[in-house]
């Protein structure tokens, strides 16, 4: 039982004790199997949910999905308690090496943060909007007609262009294998973009970053992510998107904003905001979740409350997660405890304490 600061719960903040058994947030008062910790002067917040995240602490996914175990026992650090490993078009050719990784599962005496499935970024992307990909092996290929490569139990988010020939075909069939579809890495127009999600896409990925801008005459899926119902994915470093952007998308968009690292293998070794290629281009994030949580408070008028659903709830509704990503009965007990500068003190994981500042 955590007691004495305060609990972020779906109705607000409260004072009363947050009660766990077996790894599971329980109703105070029923038996528990912690003893008291004394959280005086600190706040208790949903564990974060990165949905996109290619790296950190010199591990890359797309050489070696592997690492992926590794991974994981790091994020608890920033505040996440469930991710989703991100594989780019370069990393694509490693897809069974990644889905066997998720098979087998951890090694004995692992503890960490949860990889839920893998997050596809690319190849069914646009060449016109590669960033940092290999434009030369963007496209739609041709898939089995009879089975998909992938299931949703490996593959839970792909993020591919609407306007690809046959991407809406595509898009319906993800989803109809129950797989979410986020629309990113293209040159779509507002129609095909509305196209997208009419087919079953409901988010789109990082906001500003590898698409159009806001054209006054043309319009694209920047503006289908900020004016329509879709999840928005945004990278709140500072630098993919500046902080007066930031405040733009939060003030149109900020109850379907859904916070994620994009981070690479420099995560947690350089004080570098971002990552670049020697021509300049943004290559991925350096800036963990936790950091995201804050600069959205800094940058915007989103209150810390806001901030943790964002990098929580938000994501975790966005990829049909029901049992974490919020702090009530039944789900489970993935926490994070922030000091008053909003820094993480511990994370728990299924009740487990996995990290400690």
């Amino acid at each position: 039982m955590l007691a004495g600061g305060r609990t972020l719960t779906p109705d607000g903040w409260t004072e009363q004790p947050l009660a766990i058994s077996d790894g599971i947030i329980v109703e105070a008062g029923q038996e528990t199997r912690w003893p008291v910790l004394d959280i005086s002067g600190l706040s208790v917040v949903p564990g974060f949910v990165d949905l996109q995240i290619n790296g950190g602490w010199g591990l890359d996914l797309q050489e070696r999905p592997e690492d992926v175990w590794l991974l994981a026992t790091k994020l608890p650090s920033l505040g996440v308690t469930s991710f989703l490993p991100t594989l780019t078009t370069d990393g694509f050719v490693n897809i069974d090496r990644a889905v066997g990784a998720l098979v087998e599962g951890p090694p004995k005496g692992w503890l960490g943060a949860d990889p839920i499935g893998w997050h596809l970024e690319g190849p069914w992307l646009s060449p016109l909007k590669a960033g940092a990909h290999d434009a030369s092996v963007m496209g739609l290929p041709p898939l089995p007609s009879a089975a998909l490569p992938f299931t949703a139990e490996t593959i839970r988010l792909v993020t591919l262009a609407p306007e690809l020939p046959g991407a809406t075909d595509l898009i319906a069939r993800l989803v109809g294998e129950g797989m979410t579809v986020s629309l990113g890495h293209s040159a779509a127009d507002l129609q095909q973009a509305r196209a997208g999600a009419d087919a079953g896409a409901t988010m789109g990925t990082h906001l500003f970053n590898a698409m159009d801008g806001l054209h006054h005459r043309q319009p694209g899926l920047a503006a289908a992510m900020l004016l329509d119902d879709l999840f928005v994915g945004l990278i709140a470093d500072g630098c993919h998107v500046v902080p007066d952007l930031v405040d733009m998308a939060w003030r149109l968009a900020g109850p379907r904003i859904v916070l994620v690292s994009d981070a690479v293998a420099a995560l947690g070794q350089t004080p570098e905001p971002v990552a670049t290629l020697p021509d300049g281009t943004l290559a991925g994030a350096v800036v963990g979740l936790d950091q995201a949580v804050r600069n959205l408070v800094s940058f915007t008028g989103a209150t810390l409350a806001q901030a943790c659903r964002a990098a929580s709830g938000t994501p975790a509704a966005a990829i049909g997660l029901e049992d974490r990503g919020t702090l009530r009965p039944g789900t489970r007990a993935d926490l994070v405890v922030l000091d008053r500068q909003h820094r993480v003190v511990f994370t728990m994981i299924s009740g487990e304490v996995v990290y400690r500042a």
